[in-house]
């Protein structure tokens, strides 16, 4: 079991989400968050807005699979938040130690779908 954290850019947020559920990874949390990378300072534009400043509008994306279902996250993930610019995001890939499905009590990959 892996635990996918991903920070993308807020504008390809419902592209990544999109292409995540065609390719069946439907369990996903999102927040809005700020942070800095590469581009500093650097001012960006925001739905016709332009902010600068050292911490910048990123969306983290949380998502736990099964082994078989990692690279196809990965690509989903990277291919849909892909502009080619600086800013794009990361993408970090952690071991996923368990997993508790609360309601059932199942536990590991079953526990996650």
């Amino acid at each position: 079991m892996k635990y996918v954290i991903a920070i993308i850019q807020p504008d390809r947020v419902d592209a990544v989400l999109d292409l995540l559920e065609e390719k069946e990874i439907h369990l996903v949390t999102v927040s809005s968050v700020l942070g800095r990378g590469r581009q500093k300072g650097i001012a960006s534009v925001y739905r016709s807005v332009q902010e600068s400043g050292n911490l910048l509008r990123k969306v983290k994306l949380e998502i736990a699979v099964n082994d078989d279902y990692l690279k196809v996250t990965l690509d989903a993930i990277s291919s849909a938040a892909r502009t080619g610019e600086v800013g794009d995001g990361k993408i970090f890939v952690f071991n996923l130690e368990d997993c508790v499905r609360v309601r059932t009590g199942e536990r590991g990959p079953q526990a996650i779908g």
